[in-house]
């Protein structure tokens, strides 16, 4: 007669599972996630507001136009733009969109600020 099997061996899945488990600590650091840097804004009664900021506005329009006071600047001169006005403007970028306006036009403006070292760009709608 054969003996019955009374116990299960669990070794060889606590084997495995420590393999995975080292193997996930050694990609986990590996992972670098990239993204924006978003500071929540904070609510701003009209009194407070300074009249003399120095802010520069740029608007993306739905066409994907991009303006620099009332003067339309084209897409392969932003940063050029951005650049040559930092000086004037020190307290950062304020991007106005219209309501259609693209998403990739909107980024490609705030890539061009950050190449350039605006480190403060604010959107409005």
């Amino acid at each position: 007669m054969r003996d019955s099997f009374n116990e299960i061996n669990i070794t060889p899945l606590t084997d495995i599972f420590l393999v995975l488990l080292i193997i996930m600590m050694v990609i986990a650091p590996m992972l670098d996630q990239q993204g924006l840097n978003l500071a929540v804004p904070e609510v701003v009664n009209k009194e407070n507001i300074v009249k003399d900021s120095k802010i520069m506005n740029f608007t993306v329009t739905n066409d994907n136009k991009y303006f620099f006071n009332d003067t339309e600047v084209a897409a392969a001169d932003l940063e050029k733009t951005v650049s040559d006005n930092m000086k004037d403007y020190p307290d950062g970028l304020l991007i106005q969109t219209d309501d259609d306006a693209e998403h990739g036009a909107v980024v490609k403006l705030m890539d061009s600020a950050r190449n350039v070292g605006v480190t403060s760009i604010s959107l409005s709608r």
